[in-house]
């Protein structure tokens, strides 16, 4: 097609019907597979737009999280305003209602008003969906990846691994061998390397890795909470407890209050992603330090750099995490001294 392709000439090249077309322009769901698969590329090969019906809208960008709320999302919304604002681009929120991947009708309206690109936080795309996003030409950027999403996807997240292994020293520097942690849920990339960093610390300082100290929940305050309780009720309980969130941290300081801890005195607590509430609570959290607003930032300019033609330097980013030592560590008592 030497002149600017049409539906009509996208359906007639594809063997369908024009409306199938639109169907599929639209994202619905009601076309077969390998019929949707043929027009997709027909599509992407001709680098087919469609005209709006309303110019009235501005360039934007779509953010979507597996789900919003608190202040780890709040961090990351902060990250892309900061750019979207210097760029004159609004910002459209969404969220998977607790699921890893969006649903089609999500699809649906990114396709209609066409955003310059989109973001994924904490979730991803199958490959029907990913189809769909490169045949209009939409690019995409995930945060946090939630499993290995292929060379081909740029991604930014942070040294998870290093960042477990970073707390897990500190409290070993500090004398702790009985040492439990909550990673997140078993099924996410982050939470995985998190707990493999703090095996590796306790192996390299000579500490044997023991299963009834690893606990897996989810990020909030009650997964903390319930999983912290098994631990501290555990016949040779933990002297120190490594979350694999801050929220996770709240809900151990709430264990340890109902059984009668104190912390740090008798049990040590860090975090992760250093959040504000980190220097809020009593006492304040020592946890490792994730750059949420400079990874949500970097994206940003990923993301409007693809939507320009800009290939990125580097498809998979890991920023750098560090310790954020305060007043919920200290030394193990010995013997009850």
């Amino acid at each position: 097609m030497g002149e600017r392709p049409t539906i009509a000439k996208i359906a007639e090249q594809a063997g369908v019907s024009v409306p199938t077309v639109s169907k599929v322009l639209n994202g619905r769901s009601d076309v077969a597979a390998a019929t949707r698969a043929r027009i997709e590329s027909l599509i992407q090969e001709h680098g087919y737009r469609r005209r709006s019906a309303s110019t009235t809208a501005g360039p934007m960008i779509d953010l979507v999280f597996n789900q919003l709320g608190g202040e780890w999302a709040m961090e990351l919304i902060r990250g892309v305003e900061e750019v979207v604002r210097a760029e004159g681009v609004e910002l459209v929120l969404s969220e998977c209602g607790g699921a890893l991947r969006p649903r089609q009708e999500w699809i649906e309206s990114v396709l209609n008003r066409r955003p310059l690109g989109v973001i994924m936080v904490f979730s991803d795309l199958d490959a029907d969906q990913r189809a769909q996003l490169e045949a209009r030409r939409i690019p995409f950027v995930v945060v946090d990846p939630v499993g290995d999403v292929g060379d081909d996807v740029p991604s930014i997240g942070s040294a998870n691994w290093n960042g477990g292994r970073l707390a897990t020293t500190h409290l070993r520097t500090l004398g702790h061998t009985r040492i439990g942690m909550i990673g997140g849920p078993v099924t996410t990339l982050c939470s995985r390397q998190r707990v493999d960093g703090y095996t590796d610390a306790l192996r390299s300082t000579g500490v044997e890795v023991d299963p009834a100290l690893i606990r897996w929940a989810d990020f909030e305050v009650g997964g903390g909470h319930r999983e912290a309780l098994a631990l501290l009720r555990l016949a040779d309980p933990p002297t120190a407890i490594f979350a694999g969130s801050d929220m996770q941290a709240l809900g151990v300081y709430q264990a340890a209050r109902e059984l009668g801890l104190d912390i740090p005195r008798d049990l040590s607590v860090v975090g992760y992603d250093d959040l504000p509430m980190a220097d809020w609570v009593t006492p304040p959290l020592t946890t490792v330090h994730q750059p949420l607003q400079q990874m949500a930032q970097l994206a940003t300019r990923v993301v409007l750099d693809l939507s320009r033609g800009k290939t990125p330097t580097a498809l998979r980013l890991d920023l750098a995490v560090d310790m954020r030592v305060r007043q919920s560590t200290t030394s193990p008592l010995i013997d009850g001294g």
